[in-house]
């Protein structure tokens, strides 16, 4: 009896040890990110439904323009209200004009919502943005069209049991007018000037005056952080970075040169 009860808990043990490190395992906010497929062909045809009803595509949205693709939840009570507002925000600070400069697309991950949902979500936007919610295109689809798109993105998202909503972080991809990704604006609410920036860059030539193209000759991009910072600046900072290290090289040979003329002295 006792081994039979010995055996029992160990296996309970085994079991529960077993589940412990598959709960480690996966993490959906790990599982959240983006893979860096820069100049990646989206699929301009695939089908979504936008907030109206009506069957609609990436292709017929740009309209031979650049444009903002935020991935959304409609349904979402946390951050992705906040992203559309900070997105806005960004949109209201720089010079393009949404719907006549470039496209805006919301479009949800999750594939269990409805234009219902989407149209909900555009009229609390527009509630606070009325100015420029109306060129805002928010669309729902089946979960092939939209593993479509984030497929070819990359981006990854995974579904959290503990929240009942999918993890995911806040992005803007930039696609150029042949549907082409250009860059990713990461977090709540781009910089305004990186937003500029990001669609003179993905209008190739076609968006934005001879002074905002030659701006980007004065800027690098930087894809780790989703940030465009300037070249003089980057330039200091090597120039600063091989100062220090010729100033360390020459104060260590000349502390080398100091120590060999004393131990000179003290053998003669």
């Amino acid at each position: 009896m006792r081994r039979f009860l010995l055996a029992l808990l160990i296996s309970l043990s085994a079991i529960a040890a077993l589940g412990s490190t598959m709960a480690r395992a996966f993490d959906p906010f790990q599982q959240a990110g983006i893979d860096q497929r820069p100049g990646v062909l989206l699929p301009m045809s695939t089908t979504f439904i936008d907030e109206a009803g009506r069957a609609a595509n990436l292709k017929s949205a740009a309209a031979g323009r650049p444009m903002l693709l935020v991935p959304v939840l409609h349904r979402c009570p946390n951050i992705c209200g906040v992203t559309l507002s900070g997105l806005m925000e960004a949109v209201r600070a720089q010079s393009y004009k949404p719907g006549k400069d470039f496209a805006v697309v919301a479009m949800s991950i999750d594939p269990t919502e409805t234009p219902g949902d989407a149209r909900q979500s555009m009229e609390e936007l527009c509630k606070r943005y009325p100015d420029l919610a109306a060129a805002v295109h928010a669309w729902t689809g089946s979960g092939q069209a939209i593993a479509a798109v984030t497929g070819a993105l990359g981006y990854r998202y995974a579904w959290d049991e503990q929240i009942g909503q999918y993890a995911h972080i806040s992005a803007t991809a930039v696609v150029t007018p042949s549907g082409h990704l250009s860059r990713w604006l990461y977090g709540l609410a781009p910089v305004p000037d990186d937003l500029n920036l990001a669609l003179t860059e993905a209008g190739q030539g076609q968006l934005g005056s001879w002074g905002q193209q030659l701006l980007l000759l004065c800027y690098h991009y930087d894809p780790t952080t989703g940030r465009y910072s300037p070249i003089v600046w980057n330039a200091l900072r090597v120039g600063a970075s091989v100062t220090i290290a010729s100033l360390a090289g020459f104060l260590g040979l000349a502390f080398l040169r100091e120590r060999r003329r004393n131990a000179v002295d003290r053998d003669g």
